[in-house]
């Protein structure tokens, strides 16, 4: 009869806790955890310019990483840009290393059912690159070859989308990183590669590399930054803060520095 009596009792006990715990997870701290803590961390690859990348002297630089020192900055915390391996962004996430995933993070049905995303801040579109001179003007002349992409990449979702355009490839190889991607692609390791057209573009632009992008586009798709599902908060004080820097000026003037005009969607 005791050790029933205890039994019980200690059911009861873990059943407190457990329902303490629940409400506690309930509760959104997010903005006040951030401000106590006083350091926005952000996740990143970081080898994908213009968003986030290394310059010639290794630091990390990009038009996101702009955005953030600024918003950090009027959220009243320091800004650490943290590199992660992309294709565990969410565990990253989740775990508690960083607070957000910042870096061109495609907004997708998915993504949405875990992460808290903001509104979208910037337009984007999946395209193949292929090299000049290579004979390769249209998706159709891909067929039979094999192209590369970023393994945990939004081009890897818009490819699976494009089914027909999938099944007349040979193969499709998977890199950790974009410019490993273009790197295999110079050598003629793969015939083309998907990826952003914001980061193909820039890419083309900066290296002057003998690259073309198809002008058959995947998909399109927008920019968000990415939160746990319950930071809310957070994710409110971020979009707030994004909205007032672009009536100020701030966004169009950080676009400009990177793309030579405001092609931002912040606000519409």
């Amino acid at each position: 009869m005791k050790k029933t009596v205890v039994f019980v009792a200690a059911l009861i006990t873990a059943a407190m806790v457990f329902v303490g715990c629940k409400k506690g997870a309930g509760a959104d701290n997010s903005l006040e955890d951030l401000q106590k803590r006083g350091e926005f961390v952000l996740g990143l690859d970081d080898s994908f310019p213009p968003m986030g990348f290394r310059d010639e002297n290794n630091e990390i630089v990009g038009f996101d990483i702009d955005l953030a020192k600024e918003v950090a900055s009027r959220l009243g915390v320091t800004f650490r840009a943290q590199p992660i391996n992309w294709d565990a962004k969410e565990q990253e996430l989740s775990t508690g290393n960083i607070d957000c995933i910042w870096n061109g993070l495609t907004i997708t049905e998915e993504r949405l059912s875990m992460l808290s995303f903001t509104k979208p801040y910037l337009a984007n579109e999946q395209v193949v690159v292929v090299r000049k001179n290579s004979g390769i003007s249209s998706l159709a002349d891909l067929a039979g070859k094999t192209i590369g992409l970023q393994a945990g990449s939004s081009a890897a979702d818009a490819l699976d989308e494009a089914t027909d355009f999938k099944a007349s490839l040979k193969n499709v190889v998977e890199f950790k990183e974009n410019i490993t991607a273009l790197n295999d692609l110079e050598i003629g390791g793969v015939a083309g590669v998907v990826m952003d057209s914001i980061v193909a573009n820039y890419s083309i632009a900066t290296t002057g590399k003998p690259f073309a992008v198809l002008p058959e586009g995947l998909a399109p798709e927008n920019y968000g930054v990415a939160f746990r599902k319950n930071d809310i908060k957070l994710t409110d004080a971020v979009q707030k803060t994004l909205e007032e820097m672009k009536a100020d000026g701030t966004v169009e003037k950080i676009s400009t520095k990177w793309f030579g005009s405001d092609i931002t969607v912040i606000g519409k």
